[in-house]
């Protein structure tokens, strides 16, 4: 346990590879077991450094006389290594959630938005022109419709843009909420949209602009919002793998507390640590992340980071199963967004170097080889007979996911509230969350205690 609390900690396995021959020479029925151990990525983490974020001078020297962005890879890394200034954090997000395209002039883009604005009226007038008889025969669209309207009153109402009786910001609200089941009418509206909205509509002051931005927002995280939450089951077994292979003993420990399915950390990605930072930290991470830089589903990181800065608390406490969930949720507005950052990057920098890195964690993160002068191992070690560079592990494989026991499941939606109503953030719609018989009962009972 020592080894753990100091970073130390080491994922063992028996190696029983050899046969054990006498003196003549002969086989016996003896083996050779051996031990291979494996020191814990989390304790040869470097953090990274965070820079300053993204001004306006540097974001205008990256625009040509055309209107059209240049040098984009540049710019995302700057984004990635700081955010974005709060005067710019406007117009640069229409990029980075496809809204606008880095590629276009200032000619073409405004002719593209004036189309967008005329679609997005279109779909508006789609069903405010439904009259009450033709709701009363559309039970799908009604029971949305009912949904958004009790999500949006408790929507970051503390928030000053939210804040008051009657406000037009929080109609607004609801007005983007209905054109999105309007035009996306499969998946609809599901609790737990209007906190991804929020922040981009207070960022835009605009209804069009904003609509189109969390159009494009929606279409990265809709797996998160499907309805037997295969996305994030999908999501919570990637980080299980990341987990089982940068720290296997402090996995080891959350299995052993019931905690292995990592059922505590559904808030987190369900919608992207919002309910975990303030507006400001929130809307940093988020465009952070929006690079889709370093890898893929850095975000997954992001959740080891604070998961390895919360270990000693967990350990040495030794917490269990609900000592977890409240654990987490407690973290809530506690968090350093530059340090989990760094940390997360930290992670990314060691397991890219790493030669031993599991097929599934450099499927999930997407991975290359690493180059032989970084990871300390010499050309011949890492070539073939072709003169190929080869990584012993970094054939990507196709993510299975994990298999339940037991022949039937039962799942329910859940809608749940958070916890601290003090906070602009936490005053939130409540989130969904998959509920199964058996190992998942205690996750499903924690509701009651106002995790999400």
């Amino acid at each position: 346990m020592a080894e753990l609390l100091q970073g130390e900690s080491v994922g063992a396995s028996l190696d029983i590879s050899q046969s054990v021959h006498n003196e003549h020479g002969e086989n016996t029925d003896w083996q050779l077991v051996t031990n291979k151990s494996r020191t814990c990525v989390m304790s040869q983490v470097q953090v990274s450094v965070r820079d300053a974020p993204l001004c306006q001078l540097d974001w205008e020297l990256h625009i040509n006389s055309e209107g059209m962005v240049q040098e984009v890879p540049e710019l995302l890394e700057k984004i990635f290594k700081g955010g974005i200034d709060e005067n710019i954090r406007g117009e640069i997000w229409k990029y980075l959630l496809g809204y606008y395209h880095w590629h276009h002039p200032a000619e073409v883009r405004e002719t593209n938005r004036k189309a967008r604005v005329e679609e997005y009226f279109r779909m508006k007038l789609q069903w405010k022109s439904m009259s009450e008889d033709q709701q009363n025969r559309f039970a799908a669209f009604r029971e949305r419709k009912t949904q958004i309207e009790k999500d949006i009153g408790r929507t970051d109402r503390s928030h000053p843009y939210y804040l008051g009786d009657n406000n037009p910001n929080v109609a607004l609200l609801q007005d983007i909420l209905m054109t999105y089941v309007m035009y996306n009418f499969d998946l609809g509206y599901v609790q737990g949209m209007s906190d991804l909205l929020s922040p981009i509509l207070y960022v835009m002051k605009n209804e069009v602009d904003a609509y189109w931005c969390f159009v494009g927002f929606m279409d990265r995280v809709a797996s998160n919002f499907e309805f037997d939450q295969g996305g994030m089951k999908r999501q919570l077994d990637n980080l299980t793998e990341i987990m089982k292979f940068v720290d296997p003993v402090f996995y080891n420990y959350l299995d052993a507390k019931e905690s292995g399915n990592l059922y505590f950390c559904f808030r987190w990605m369900l919608i992207w640590f919002k309910r975990e930072f303030n507006y400001s930290d929130t809307m940093t991470l988020w465009e952070v992340l929006w690079t889709k830089k370093p890898c893929k589903n850095f975000h997954l990181l992001v959740c080891a980071a604070l998961l390895d800065t919360e270990k000693s608390a967990i350990v040495e406490n030794k917490y269990g199963f609900t000592e977890i969930l409240k654990h987490v949720n407690d973290m809530s507005h506690r968090i350093d967004l530059q340090k989990t950052l760094a940390k997360a990057e930290g992670i990314y920098d060691s397991l890219k170097v790493d030669p031993t890195v599991s097929d599934r964690v450099v499927n999930i993160l997407g991975l290359a080889p690493p180059s032989p002068s970084l990871n300390g191992h010499n050309t011949e070690e890492l070539q073939n007979g072709n003169g190929d560079l080869l990584r012993p592990t970094s054939k990507p494989m196709p993510i299975q996911n994990r298999k339940h026991s037991g022949n039937s499941h039962t799942r329910e939606r859940h809608g749940t509230e958070s916890s601290n109503a003090s906070s602009s953030l936490n005053n939130s719609s409540s989130v969904e969350v998959l509920s199964e018989i058996d190992d998942e009962q205690k996750f499903e009972n924690s509701l009651n205690s106002g995790f999400f």
